[in-house]
């Protein structure tokens, strides 16, 4: 059976009680339930450890989806024990880590609301994330970092609802990316929003983002990239820019 993914209700759910329901010949472990992100959209599977009834750890250095999507495998690091089948543990994600992907995922999508045009790219860091941008026209780094921190300090709520295959396939334009479409076929699509009533954007995205735009924090365009005649890479970083 398909693990219940808890982080798709709750961005900061970081932990849980789970029951081993799978353990896969290359040691990937499969449970009913799980509150880690597997890798998926630009953004970093979780990493952190499972809690056995003995006080024990078992460190987890990856996460990431098995052979299908409802599929999600919670890799040990090199030299750590196996669970046992039907043993109940408690999974706990590295929650710092989480909360820095998670300020600079939702950093991606108000660059995408500075920048408006089509994402061809985008990879989420700890520390710097990239956006690719199918663009020509030259535009000043200081300038949409100002745009940038004004969406930040407005603090929008940010959240996610549920819409259905049909509703996405009736409103194909909010969909952002260029070369990637939205998982399709599950029934549901999860929509990411920011603003009251979507006021500043909404867009598919099966990612885990902060409650607000403020919880972002201090953030910078490090680098305007030509990748391609029409292609722009930015790169953000936290902190500003008299930093780098």
């Amino acid at each position: 059976m398909p693990a219940h993914t808890l982080f798709r209700d709750d961005f900061y759910l970081a932990t849980a009680e789970a029951v081993v329901t799978a353990i896969h010949p290359d040691g990937g472990i499969e449970f009913d339930r799980t509150c880690f992100y597997a890798r998926s959209g630009g953004q970093p599977g979780d990493t952190g450890h499972v809690k056995r009834s003995d006080g024990s750890r078992i460190a987890l250095g990856e996460t990431r989806h098995g052979a299908t999507k409802d599929i999600i495998l919670h890799m040990p690091l090199e030299g750590e024990p196996q669970p046992l089948l039907g043993e109940t543990v408690r999974l706990q994600i590295d929650w710092q880590r989480r909360h820095r992907l998670m300020r600079m995922h939702t950093a991606c999508h108000l660059l995408s609301v500075v920048c408006p045009s089509p994402i061809t790219g985008a990879a989420v860091g700890e520390d710097e994330s990239r956006v690719d941008f199918d663009m020509s026209d030259g535009i000043d780094k200081e300038e949409v970092t100002a745009r940038l921190m004004e969406l930040a300090d407005q603090d929008h709520p940010v959240y996610a609802q549920w819409i259905t295959d049909e509703q996405l396939a009736a409103n194909p334009g909010i969909v952002k990316s260029k070369n990637v479409r939205p998982p399709m076929g599950l029934g549901r699509v999860s929509l990411v929003c920011i603003g009251e009533n979507s006021s500043v954007d909404s867009q598919p995205c099966g990612g885990t983002h902060v409650s607000r735009t403020g919880e972002v924090g201090r953030i910078h365009i490090a680098k305007i990239e030509k990748k391609g005649k029409e292609n722009r890479r930015f790169r953000i970083r936290f902190g500003d820019a008299a930093g780098d």
